[in-house]
């Protein structure tokens, strides 16, 4: 299974999400053409209402625990979770992601 689908199966098996958008963002960044290895999440689950920002995290974390730490797995993931209220407020729109500023350890 591809690592977005593996990520979008679980997020959506766990979460009771109004919105999920798993977007691989990996071609923004130093790494081999059709890699899987840098992901933008957004979720909006009435799970995380009342919640502080970093128990969502931690509890995405655990639950992509296998993807994270496999050897070739996710590298990054940015994490933009809320709750109905917060997404309502928000404008509805979730950060776009900076370009990369990074090279490749293989750069001189």
């Amino acid at each position: 299974m591809k690592m977005q689908n593996a990520i979008e199966t679980k997020l959506s098996e766990a979460f009771n999400a109004s919105i999920l958008q798993v977007e691989n963002e990996s071609h923004k960044h130093s790494v081999p053409p059709n890699s899987e290895t840098h992901f933008k999440v957004t979720m909006v689950s009435p799970t995380f209402a009342g919640q502080m920002k970093v128990k969502r995290h931690q509890a995405i974390y655990q639950l992509l625990s296998e993807e994270l730490e496999m050897a070739g797995g996710v590298h990054a993931l940015a994490l933009h979770l809320y709750s109905p209220e917060e997404w309502d407020a928000s404008g509805q729109v979730a950060p776009s992601s900076p370009n990369c500023m990074g090279g490749s350890k293989a750069d001189s």
